[in-house]
């Protein structure tokens, strides 16, 4: 054991987080086979799985018939993410009791950064406990955490995967690979399946055989400065990251055999430029860019994309995906169509000088023989009538109002969907 050496890094991941959390809100569920689904139906796949379920080899993208087949004692809940991320929050105040958070992964991994006495095992291992027990205490006993501890934070990543459920894994340096070897590529964080056939291709099937990789075989590999990237964290060294700006605001949808017909797919996409028109404008950005992509059924994916004047209100982002809709349909007149996704890119912060859409404010009236103060005015009152939207909806409830459907229809495909590394704001719930 290497006494001597700095630990850097304290990484967090909830097993088997959603599950988890419903076996706490249920006591039905405990110690029971469980798997978190979208959707009540044998031809979905499981979102999460419980630790009982996974012990029968059912796991995350597992299709539920084939889960069935595997675990006939399997219990199905329909996922709620309004619940998971009001759990991940109150996680999250009670690790910042113990440690600040420096990383929030992903709604259920966290990384926080060691420094001065915490660098210490003994003393990370007081902070780990204490951790475990908070949660255990003030959240819920049913939701377990494995917590790695290391010399940089992509070794303390993976020290979380050596013991599950409820693991403590505290990994130095001098301890590589051999504490490794149990692992298999594919395990490691950066490894996904692209990566995983390429290694496959060049005989890397093993860790040990990952491991002897040199750093400029894994830069061939990865076709980029990632996989040298890879080869240092692997070895233990500290690898600056770049932050990542914010770049687009979206949402997309599979849609059920009921909207997938030309005309109910259209109300689904006006639907979910709403939902990203309202995150829009709460995160205070205007957008010069709308991307429609859809998936055809039983064929391929198609995309159009359209520029405009800054705007950030209902009534110009549906004339725009209207135009691209018309678009798409006339070059490929599609029956039904899978899957739509909706995404604002080239986005302006609402305080930029960008927003002086026509030059000097003092020239503008709102005069009726003024076409810029007439048009100033209808966007003005454009933006106030969909924040007025906004408002009514996070009052009353979500699809109060809507725009291009009916309430009621609207609802089947309203929900926030699960996601694992983008926690919604609570406002989002009532987009």
């Amino acid at each position: 054991m290497s006494n001597n050496a700095a630990l850097n890094w304290f990484y967090l991941d909830l097993n088997s987080y959603f599950a988890s959390v419903e076996q706490q809100l249920n006591p039905d569920f405990r110690n029971r086979p469980i798997a978190v689904v979208p959707v009540l139906s044998d031809y979905t796949c499981a979102i999460a799985a419980s630790y009982e379920a996974k012990a029968c080899g059912v796991k995350t993208g597992t299709a539920i018939h084939e889960a069935r087949r595997l675990c006939p004692d399997l219990i199905c809940v329909i996922g709620d993410h309004s619940v998971y991320a009001e759990y991940h929050h109150k996680i999250l105040a009670e690790i910042n009791k113990h440690i600040p958070i420096d990383i929030v992964a992903s709604i259920d991994e966290v990384a926080c950064r060691l420094t001065g006495s915490w660098q210490q095992e003994e003393k990370a291992l007081e902070i780990a406990y204490a951790v475990k027990q908070g949660i255990a205490d003030n959240i819920g006993k049913h939701i377990k955490c494995s917590i790695g501890i290391a010399e940089n934070k992509f070794l303390a990543k993976v020290s979380t995967e050596l013991e599950k459920p409820d693991g403590l894994v505290v990994l130095y340096n001098d301890e590589l690979p051999g504490r490794l070897l149990g692992l298999m590529p594919g395990d490691l964080p950066g490894i996904g399946r692209s990566i995983k056939k390429r290694l496959h291709r060049t005989g890397v099937i093993s860790m040990q055989d990952l491991w002897d990789m040199s750093a400029k075989n894994m830069r061939r590999t990865w076709n980029n400065v990632a996989g040298e990237n890879f080869w240092y964290m692997l070895h233990g060294y500290q690898v600056e990251e770049k932050g990542v700006k914010k770049k687009t605001i979206g949402h997309s949808h599979v849609l059920g055999p009921d909207f997938r017909p030309v005309l109910k797919a259209k109300q689904v996409a006006v639907r979910l430029l709403l939902k990203a028109a309202s995150r829009l404008r709460r995160m205070e950005y205007y957008t010069q860019d709308l991307c429609l992509t859809y998936k055809i059924e039983d064929s391929f994916k198609v995309k159009a994309q359209s520029n405009f004047a800054m705007a950030k209100d209902n009534t110009t982002l549906i004339k725009e995906l209207e135009q691209l809709w018309d678009v798409l349909l006339l070059e490929y007149s599609p029956n039904r169509i899978k899957k739509i996704s909706i995404s604002f890119n080239n986005l302006i912060r609402e305080n930029t000088d960008q927003l002086d859409l026509f030059a000097d404010n003092k020239n503008v009236t709102d005069d009726s023989s003024d076409p810029i103060g007439q048009a100033v005015t209808k966007i003005k009152k454009q933006e106030k009538l969909s924040k007025i939207m906004d408002t009514l909806n996070t009052k009353f409830g979500r699809d109060t109002i809507v725009m291009g459907g009916a309430p009621r229809e609207m609802a089947k495909f309203s929900s926030q969907k699960i996601a694992f590394t983008r926690i919604p704001d609570k406002d989002e719930f009532f987009d």
